[in-house]
């Protein structure tokens, strides 16, 4: 009856175990004993995200992890969407709630009629919710004919998902069940509704903000958030692709099948035109009222800071300033002088990355009207360069300097405020898989990052992946602090990008091998793309943010 067993490894116990072939994860999990202060929500699998009711079927190593993972975090999120689902159809079934978009350690959501709840609808929301999460309903994944999910589908008005599924036509499809009710979700789910029993609702603007627990502090539940200006970048985006008629995937999948990529992608460049011609237009205002000289540009990585400067410095001539462009990276140190983190690895995104010092000699001599040689970082080398002409700065000057930590005060302490013009710019996606399931901000610039770096910084796949969490580590801690600071914020986001980037993205997350830890995340994007109709990056003009990553730009770096 040997054969009747398989060996598992668990990594939190460091034990081998004889399971029995088709053992799931939560009966493995049964077994084991080991520090567990939050529940387990799910678990890496040889390297491939799994929901625990994953059956074993050939020897496995298995990591099993909670909320504060980042794919933990993940799956409450995606869990707590799924139930959220299921309350807003029981209590308002003449309307349609919609996840908009994530914010702070939340979500935004509102109905389609723009229904101003009570207070007491509020309650009874979050009400029925906990009491969804208090029947322990179960959460099932099954594989179906593709036709019978859309007829499924159909009877709950899951539109959305029904021209997902006919937009990207597959014999088989996943689908989820919370109890009897169908949804989709892509990644692993909760067990049960039981484990998404932390969350709160409150109202907010249009709508409501549904606060789950933070991610490092899981025990904490914050709804009173201070997120006005990024929430009003948000919603303006979300208003324009609701008009545009690409509301989530399925959408703008039917919008290319039909021939309208060039029209989208003419729309989405004139859409960022005219947002930059308009922050130029504020910036000189300001140098007009109170002599401001400096735009400060800061964002997460991959946001587009390098290019929207370049395009903003346009604007500033056509109204007759001479912009004057320093990146941050330039400055940092070189590599082997690259302060650690606490993981023991190089922190690239710490402040003490940049060379203060040098940088605040060249801002301070500049000011004063001196020529100043600026640095050059050269990635491959992971050495400082020197530019040959020097820069001066005119009476028409306006400095332009972007980097993850130019809205950190600390950057520059010598710069009176009120010389300064501060611009968060971020690649917030507008584009929802389905009215339940957003997409990661985070995910769109981790593709981006993987296209770029492995074109241009010698980096493949697997060391941008294996750098990514070091990378969110360090936007949570040097950036999001002090993104509210700013005057404007500026979307850097394409909806029909994901579009162009999946057949520059696959072949790269391809060669992850599924040895490495890596594996997973690579995987799970790779099954994202899936989702997407590909459009050829032909018509993408020259000077779009996007060619930053993918290749073709006009300006030079």
């Amino acid at each position: 009856m040997k054969d009747r067993f398989v060996n598992l490894h668990c990594v939190n116990t460091a034990t081998d175990l004889s399971v029995e072939f088709g053992t799931t994860l939560s009966d493995v999990l049964a077994k084991l004993s080991f520090d567990r202060p939050y529940p387990i929500l799910a678990a890496r699998v040889n390297n491939a995200y799994k929901d625990l009711n994953y059956n074993v079927y050939k020897p496995v190593t298995v990591e099993f992890f909670d909320v504060r993972h980042f794919e933990g975090y993940r799956v409450y999120q995606r869990t707590l969407s799924f139930v959220m689902q299921m309350a807003s159809l029981e209590l308002f079934p003449d309307d349609k709630l919609r996840l908009r978009h994530s914010l702070g350690n939340g979500f935004y959501a509102e109905f389609d009629s723009l229904r101003q709840l009570s207070d007491e609808q509020v309650e009874a929301l979050e009400r029925h919710m906990h009491e969804i999460a208090a029947r322990c309903l179960p959460i099932t994944r099954q594989k179906r004919l593709t036709e019978e999910v859309i007829a499924e589908y159909e009877k709950y008005g899951f539109d959305d998902r029904v021209e997902l599924l006919k937009t990207r036509p597959h014999l088989y499809s996943t689908v989820n069940y919370l109890g009897t009710m169908p949804g989709f979700f892509y990644g692993p789910l909760a067990p049960d509704s039981s484990y998404v029993d932390r969350f709160d609702i409150v109202r907010y603007y249009n709508g409501l903000y549904v606060a789950l627990p933070e991610r490092a502090n899981p025990e904490n539940v914050n709804a009173d958030i201070r997120l006005d200006k990024m929430f009003d970048i948000f919603h303006e985006y979300q208003q324009w692709i609701d008009i545009m008629g690409v509301p989530t995937v399925g959408d703008l999948n039917r919008r290319i099948l039909d021939g309208d990529a060039s029209e989208l992608i003419k729309i989405a460049e004139a859409f960022h035109d005219l947002k930059i011609s308009n922050i130029a237009r504020s910036i000189a205002e300001a140098n007009e009222q109170r002599g401001v000289r400096m735009a400060l540009i800061s964002g997460p990585s991959s946001s587009g800071k390098t290019t929207f400067s370049k395009r903003l410095g346009v604007q500033l001539r056509v109204r007759g300033y001479d912009p004057v462009l320093i990146a941050l990276d330039d400055y940092f140190v070189d590599r082997d002088k690259t302060p650690i983190g606490e993981d023991g690895k190089p922190d690239f995104e710490a402040l003490e990355a940049i060379d203060l010092t040098t940088l605040n000699d060249h801002l301070r001599r500049l000011s004063a009207g001196e020529s100043v040689e600026i640095p050059r970082y050269d990635f491959i080398s992971g050495k400082r360069q020197w530019h040959e002409k020097p820069l001066k700065l005119t009476d028409r000057s306006i400095l332009i300097m972007e980097g993850i930590h130019a809205l950190n005060p600390k950057l520059t302490p010598s710069i009176a405020d009120d010389q300064k013009f501060k611009i968060y710019i971020s690649c917030f996606t507008s584009v929802a898989m389905d009215n339940f399931s957003r997409i990661p901000t985070s995910d769109n610039r981790m593709l981006r990052r993987t296209i770029r770096d492995n074109a241009t910084r010698g980096n493949n796949a697997l060391r941008t992946l294996s750098m990514w969490p070091s990378v969110r580590h360090g936007e949570e801690k040097h950036i999001f602090p002090y993104q509210e600071n700013a005057d404007v914020m500026f979307n850097s986001s394409l909806f029909y990008e994901i579009s162009v980037l999946r057949a520059l993205a696959e072949p790269v997350l391809r060669e992850v091998p599924d040895t490495m830890p890596e594996y997973a995340e690579a995987k799970r994007m790779l099954k994202f793309l899936d989702n997407f109709v590909p459009i050829a990056p032909d018509e993408i003009p020259p000077t779009s943010l996007l060619r930053e990553f993918i290749g073709g730009s006009s300006f030079k770096y």
